[in-house]
């Protein structure tokens, strides 16, 4: 059974497309990402259910499965400006500057969910196996963009980054009475991580290495409440615990032949998430508020050069993010005969500083306003289709200064470099297809 987990995990990871809203997915599956990923009080599809609410899924009789796969595209920019300096040292009043586009390409985004239980019965469960996380950039070298140039000119050269993150669910809810439910929901995570070059590293003459991908282990969380006045109201809470992860142990090349290792632990932060839900006839209405504490993640919370002796080493603490607030919201209009038809939008604040934007050109996915709309055909009870379009923003460029640990003395406390600038920003775009299946319970309908 470890194996086969094991092996699914794997799977999944290795065909996953990376967050928006941080590095969260905003939603998982054809129907919840084209309600906006709202879902804690109105469980429309099993998948945003279990995603969100593990309480939720007691609306579910029978047993359904659901697969989904996104084709996700996004088209992030790195530019940079650096002050030109002459043979002495001293600056010349000129500026260097250029931009590089990311070359990553296409990435898919599967989702798998199964719930079953007894209409009768106030047991239900669940399982599921999505991919909720991660970022990944590709910025091919470039001697027009300062941070893009080769290292032996002072650049970082390549910049390469991929982080992925697998979810396994166990899911249980029991409804206390016709309105309220509990869930809890622990999970199995898995996680890889590959860096190019690896700023967490500590840098020799040559540079900063680069590292082979690296996978860890993690386990979490997920508790709810679920409430349903049967007069279309509803109300939902949800808590899903950090996700802790075992250190990522890196083993890392410089340009010069030289290798060693070093360790780097990230975690998946707590998330808090509430929502209102409204049925009435046709239509469907779902909001939901998130907050997401990076604030308190390991790998996430440090910020900054790591120090030895007092001396700044080169390598990077973590991304220093702070803690951003995800409001989704989604409307379903059922007036076409087996037809659905539903439209979201989700805002994201950004969780990155712009005096530590610098230390977050690996992660750059942030995304700010997204819009969706998607579609179900119901071919039968038991068999239903479903699409969804996605857009993207990042509602404009975060940028800050370029940071150097050799300017700490100068420039503390990490070293910014007057007159200079990164900045970055990006779009996607995802389409996305995906079917469920039900068994119906003999006599009984969903």
């Amino acid at each position: 059974m470890r194996n086969f987990l094991l092996n699914l995990m794997v799977l999944f990871s290795a065909a996953f497309a990376f967050g928006q809203a941080g590095h969260i997915m905003q939603g998982v599956g054809s129907v919840n990402m084209s309600m906006g990923g709202a879902a804690t009080a109105q469980p429309i599809d099993i998948s945003g259910a279990l995603q969100w609410n593990p309480a939720s899924i007691s609306v579910f009789d029978g047993t359904e499965l659901r697969f989904d796969v996104g084709l996700f595209f996004s088209s992030p920019e790195l530019s940079s400006t650096v002050p030109e300096f002459d043979t002495s040292g001293q600056p010349t009043g000129n500026f260097f500057s250029g931009t590089t586009a990311d070359d990553r390409g296409m990435s898919p985004l599967p989702a798998l969910a199964l719930v079953w239980g007894q209409p009768e019965s106030p047991h239900t469960f669940g399982v599921s196996a999505f991919g909720i996380s991660g970022f990944g950039v590709t910025f091919p070298e470039n001697s027009a963009n300062p941070l893009n140039a080769p290292q032996e000119f002072g650049g970082f050269g390549r910049i390469e980054s991929e982080y992925i993150l697998m979810q396994i669910g166990f899911t249980y809810a029991y409804q206390i009475n016709d309105q309220l439910s509990v869930g809890i929901q622990p999970n199995i995570n898995y996680a890889n991580l590959e860096l190019l070059p690896n700023p967490t590293a500590t840098p020799n003459a040559a540079g900063y290495p680069g590292t082979d991908k690296a996978s860890a282990l993690g386990v979490g969380g997920q508790v709810g409440l679920f409430f349903d006045s049967g007069s279309g109201f509803k109300a939902g809470l949800s808590y899903k615990s950090t996700q802790a992860f075992g250190d990522f142990e890196l083993e890392n090349t410089y340009l010069d032949g030289s290798t060693n290792t070093n360790e780097f632990k990230i975690n998946y932060p707590a998330i808090y998430s509430v929502g209102l839900g409204y049925s009435l006839g046709n239509i469907d209405l779902a909001l939901d508020y998130r907050l997401v504490d990076y604030e308190n993640t390991a790998g996430f919370k440090e910020s900054g050069w790591t120090i030895t002796n007092g001396v700044p080493t080169g390598s990077v603490a973590g991304f220093g993010w702070e803690n951003i607030s995800i409001i989704s919201a989604g409307i379903q209009y059922k007036g076409i005969d087996k037809l659905p038809i539903r439209v979201g939008y989700t805002y994201s604040s950004n969780p990155i500083n712009e005096n530590l934007a610098f230390f977050s050109i690996p992660a750059t996915a942030i995304i700010k306003n997204a819009f969706q709309f998607g579609l179900t055909y119901e071919v039968s009870d038991r068999l239903q289709l479903n699409t969804t379009y996605h857009h993207g923003d990042s509602g404009g460029a975060t940028s800050g200064p370029v940071l150097s640990p050799l300017a700490v003395q100068n420039f503390p406390p990490n070293g910014a470099i007057p007159g200079s600038e990164v900045s970055y920003d990006m779009t996607t775009d995802m389409v996305m297809f995906g079917f469920s299946y039900k068994w119906l319970n003999s006599g009984g309908t969903d």
